[in-house]
């Protein structure tokens, strides 16, 4: 299968795309992240992913925009909601580039992380694959966590403490606000 992902971050690859190689897919990242909060972590995020592809090979194209002013647009005043608002505007973009390239489908390696809502990822995906007319690729990834982690020490990447947006800093730093999942 010829695969698109979105890839939140080098890490969060690691796991998903080996996996999927070794059962003879395709994969292809898409590094779209317009949620990722400060500008220097997003540009640590791409710089790493971009060590993950030159060491393992994968191919992927990256937005380099930096989409901060576009995301916060989207989800001021509805802050409980960002989470799904997020995955939308990444899953959207993935699927309208999967199906320009030619993919067979689109999928993402949030689907890697324990701290994401998988069942919110899933639905998001599938109305993306709906509305485009291209298949979305669930997958539970997050068999293979400290697999992952393991990859992702042993290729030296950036980790991460944080999802990405502003208001989930917050939450890792600021105890009285951490997300109840």
């Amino acid at each position: 299968m010829n695969l698109l992902m979105h890839m939140c971050c080098g890490p969060c690859s690691t796991y998903p795309i080996t996996l999927l190689r070794d059962e003879g897919n395709t994969p292809q990242g898409f590094f779209f992240n317009p949620n990722i909060h400060p500008f220097k972590e997003f540009r640590r995020r791409l710089e790493t992913l971009e060590d993950l592809a030159s060491k393992t090979g994968i191919v992927v194209e990256f937005e380099e925009q930096y989409g901060m002013r576009e995301f916060l647009r989207a989800v001021v005043f509805e802050e409980e909601k960002r989470c799904k608002t997020c995955y939308a505007m990444r899953l959207e973009a993935t699927a309208i580039r999967a199906k320009e390239t030619g993919a067979d489908a689109f999928s993402s390696t949030l689907l890697y992380s324990r701290y994401q809502n998988h069942n919110l990822i899933r639905e998001v995906g599938d109305k993306m694959a709906e509305k485009h007319n291209i298949s979305f690729y669930y997958r539970d990834f997050r068999e293979g966590w400290q697999t992952g982690i393991d990859m992702a020490v042993e290729y030296g990447l950036y980790r991460q403490p944080y999802c990405g947006c502003i208001y989930s800093e917050q939450e890792r730093y600021d105890k009285k606000l951490k997300k109840k999942n």
